[in-house]
């Protein structure tokens, strides 16, 4: 018997990283990836099989697929982690920008997907595990550009999860809340041109080299205004959208639901790592109005 095989995306740090080292504890086959091949050495010295992926390239995402099915015959997980976060208000944000974090976002996972699946048919199994945020259940002031993208990967996931369900494959979300980061370590990424989102996702992907730091630098590449400098003020502040505040968790805790997604026979829709994430997405049940009064006070506050 071939030990269960796991393709990830994103693992240079983060959650990406301990989803690969949760897979090797638990005896799976593990190939993680990422953009800059230097940062992974040392889940190959763990037993991670490495390779170079791009998720905007669709020649590296057919490459590193075709070499999963060559050596190992099947792949039983796709965990589709590799993504950054694009802030800033909607005005101040370039169209480019906007095209730059869906591409990452959403087309990096519709890539994979369309990878893996024909493989997956065939052996009528598997799991695709898309990363996503709490963020993609419950929008927010100076986050559209990135909840936007996170609301695409959700509805593609609920499309997906139905379309698949009659070839035994099964489709998983993963909604984490913030996520502990190490400052030195995204300093030291972002000098680099790699970072780490708040929600623990890689931006190793595509030409993503600007989320990370610190908060101010989730907002580079935007065209400021002048209109929402309170805004900027808040968020450089409070680093709302950093991963060290209240109520963030490790990555490993979010590698749990995804190993556990991974390893379910019949894994749950989504996942909500820690409270934070639990409470942000009941969020979304409430009136609008009731939001906005929330957002208005928090501005004033």
């Amino acid at each position: 018997m071939h030990p269960k095989t796991a393709l990830i995306t994103g693992c240079s740090s983060g959650i990406g990283r301990a989803a690969a080292l949760a897979f090797l504890e638990e005896d799976w086959c593990v190939y993680a990836t990422a953009r800059n091949p230097a940062d992974i050495e040392t889940l190959g010295e763990k037993g991670c099989r490495i390779a170079t992926l791009d998720v905007t390239d669709g020649d590296d995402v057919d490459r590193v697929v075709d070499r999963v099915v060559e050596e190992e015959g099947h792949i039983s997980c796709l965990v589709n982690n590799a993504g950054f976060g694009q802030m800033g208000p909607l005005e101040d944000v370039p169209t480019e920008q906007v095209h730059r974090q869906f591409e990452v976002n959403v087309y990096g996972p519709h890539r994979l997907i369309r990878a893996v699946l024909p493989h997956m048919r065939a052996q009528e199994d598997g799991t695709i595990v898309n990363v996503s945020s709490a963020a993609g259940r419950v929008s927010f002031p100076g986050g559209g550009v990135y909840s936007g993208s996170k609301f695409a990967l959700e509805a593609m996931s609920d499309a997906l999860r139905n379309e698949v369900d009659e070839y035994g494959i099964d489709v998983a979300v993963i909604e984490p809340g913030p996520v502990e980061t190490s400052f030195a370590e995204r300093v030291e990424r972002e000098v680099n041109g790699d970072g780490e989102n708040s929600d623990g996702t890689d931006t190793d992907a595509g030409d993503a080299d600007t989320s990370a730091g610190d908060a101010n630098e989730s907002i580079a590449g935007i065209e400021r205004s002048g209109a929402y400098e309170s805004f900027y003020d808040l968020f450089s502040e409070t680093q709302l959208i950093g991963g060290d505040g209240l109520g963030a968790i490790s990555p490993e805790r979010v590698a749990e639901d995804i190993v556990d997604a991974a390893s379910s026979t019949k894994p749950r829709a989504r996942y909500q790592p820690g409270t934070a994430a639990r409470v942000a997405v009941l969020a979304r049940h409430l009136p609008s109005r009731w939001l906005d009064t929330a957002y208005r006070y928090l501005r004033k506050l």
